[in-house]
């Protein structure tokens, strides 16, 4: 049972979702395998994942069991990929589609230009400093970030270096823009695409996130997660 599990995390399911189905799943087959042998035992299912991705995101989601949960470390600081959208001239309380959405009714820029674009996105090339977002599961004084910001306490979070490996252009047509995003471990798209949006002078915030690669572990090779309740 010591399985490293390629899952295509869907819109709306939690990682940790995720990760109870799973669990569920190998603990109820491993219960009817030993009733039917009638074998008594208490073992428990270790499962993880390594590397969270928010509810509203899909993609790459490492699942980890038994032995392989001792992994854990070495995929979460692998670097990633996303393909990730976002609309100009708006900006969320979180960041992306979940926030109450603004409009940004006097932009520094209105509908700006390819050229625009491609000039803010080479400001975030190379090593930079990022404020993770409020809405995180970074701890804040032994709690969750998110579970302080809903309570509508005030959420301090210090800027943190990250690494932009490539930014690309998949699509743009204002106010949307996708972008594919090759970073390292600890990168916030969230606030990427926020201080994209500043750069550009008009706002922006995250719609759609996909992630599409862990290292050399890529999207292509993952599973539904009724696929992978199927072959377990």
């Amino acid at each position: 049972m010591n399985k490293i599990i390629l899952v295509d995390k869907p819109a709306g399911w939690t990682s940790f979702d995720v990760v109870a189905k799973i669990r569920g799943t190998l603990r109820a087959q491993f219960e009817i395998q030993n009733s039917k042998l009638k074998i008594k035992t208490s073992k428990r299912f270790r499962v993880g994942h390594a590397g969270t991705l928010d509810p509203f995101a899909t993609g790459l989601l490492i699942i980890l069991v038994d032995e392989a949960t001792k992994e854990q470390d070495r995929f979460m600081k692998l670097d990633k990929e996303y393909i990730a959208s976002m609309c100009l001239g708006s900006v969320s309380t979180t960041g992306d589609p979940e926030g109450v959405i603004t409009k940004n009714e006097k932009p520094k820029t209105n509908n700006p230009d390819r050229y625009q674009i491609e000039e803010a996105l080479d400001q975030f090339l190379g090593e930079i400093e990022q404020t993770p977002p409020a809405f995180s599961a970074i701890k804040v004084n032994g709690e969750r970030a998110y579970k302080l910001a809903r309570a509508g306490e005030k959420v301090e979070i210090k800027p943190r270096k990250t690494t932009i490996h490539e930014l690309e252009i998949i699509n743009y047509e204002f106010p949307r823009l996708t972008i594919r995003v090759r970073c390292s471990s600890g990168t916030y798209i969230r606030t990427l695409a926020e201080d994209i949006g500043a750069a550009l002078g008009c706002g922006a915030y995250l719609t759609e996130l996909r992630r599409t690669k862990i290292g050399d572990l890529d999207i292509t090779n993952s599973k539904t997660i009724e696929q992978v309740i199927q072959e377990l």
